[in-house]
């Protein structure tokens, strides 16, 4: 049914549920799984130390520690999906919108299905549902999953 996944990462706990429910689904459809990352700056400035709503007390990170950062979460993601025994067929990191980069993922590689955390790390865009995902969902040619 599902013949390539393309999952969305951002380091949250919500999207590694999206992993873990992607690596499954590909297991029982012996599915060719993507992960995309999408570093911001916003959020690895956060995780670098800095505190929401007090962005002048930190310097934002340079490219390099934003790349950095891009490469742990997709090592990461990775490791879950080593854990879990399911290959992973390609990485993308890319800059720019998170969205527009997983829908361009899922278009280049012929994707059946784009999996993503309902929320993520980014600012509260919506009460029920994080705005890339919502974006995701606006924009993508194939199905598309949010996980919790």
């Amino acid at each position: 049914m599902f013949r390539k996944i393309v999952v969305g990462l951002d380091g949250s706990d919500s999207s590694e549920n999206a992993l873990r429910l992607a690596c499954d689904l590909a297991q029982k459809y012996g599915s060719d799984m993507h992960l995309v990352h999408t570093p911001q700056p916003q959020s690895v400035a956060f995780a670098l130390g800095a505190v929401a709503g007090y962005h002048a007390v930190t310097t934002m990170p340079s490219a390099a520690e934003v790349q950095e950062a891009g490469e742990k979460i997709i090592s990461a993601g990775r490791a879950v999906a080593e854990e879990l025994k399911q290959a992973i067929a390609e990485t993308h990191i890319n800059v720019g919108d998170p969205a527009e980069n997983i829908v361009d993922c899922a278009k280049a590689c012929g994707a059946d299905l784009i999996v993503t955390g309902r929320r993520g790390l980014g600012s509260v865009g919506s009460l029920v549902q994080g705005s890339t995902t919502q974006r995701v969902n606006h924009l993508a040619e194939c199905a598309c999953l949010s996980v919790v």
